[in-house]
């Protein structure tokens, strides 16, 4: 066995490590899009806020 397969198959545990680490890397991108998603939104929220009132 390679040094690399021994690696990948973490001591016999790899059926419970590879699945959390694939839970974690999706729930911190959910995390990572949502942020960048309200943080464009912020931005039009404050651009709009900015712009002076409409004359009548």
């Amino acid at each position: 066995m390679s040094g690399f397969q021994h690696w990948a198959q973490m001591g016999g545990y790899a059926a419970f490590v590879w699945p959390a680490y694939a839970v974690a890397l999706v729930v911190l991108g959910g995390i990572a899009a949502q942020s960048w998603r309200r943080y464009r939104a912020s931005l039009r929220d404050l651009d709009r806020l900015q712009r002076p009132p409409r004359e009548r």
